[in-house]
């Protein structure tokens, strides 16, 4: 799977959210100031080329839709982060993260919950 761009994240981003969409649905979703209307039509050519979008023709317009959904994107990212940066150890991760983030003690008590929640279901399953 290849990397996004940021710009290309961002027009993902509004593409995952719309589910299907024509290219002005998607320009409509940029904050003020938008980029330009070609601007985005070259990075939704790219995706497209990437095979991250794929679309439907109706007429002479397109509406494109993901191939790739934002969940399975962010997970194969995070592996990628995770096996660069920290020797492919979610757990030097997971410390990295929680002593450079201002977590107060409720984020962290949520954390330590879930954490205890997915130890007992690896536990029986493993039974």
């Amino acid at each position: 799977m290849n990397e996004l761009t940021k710009a290309e994240e961002q027009v993902m981003k509004y593409a995952w959210k719309l589910e299907k969409a024509f290219l002005k649905d998607i320009v409509a979703e940029f904050p003020e100031p938008k980029p330009a209307y070609t601007t985005i039509s070259t990075v939704v050519r790219v995706l497209v080329k990437k095979d991250f979008l794929k679309f439907e023709t109706f007429g002479k317009i397109r509406q494109y839709y993901p191939t790739i959904s934002k969940e399975t994107y962010f997970k194969k990212h995070m592996k990628d982060v995770i096996g660069n940066f920290f020797s492919g150890s979610a757990s030097k991760f997971a410390l990295f993260f929680t002593n450079n983030e201002d977590l107060n003690l409720t984020e962290l008590e949520k954390m330590k919950g879930m954490l205890e929640n997915k130890i007992e279901k690896l536990k029986a399953k493993n039974e």
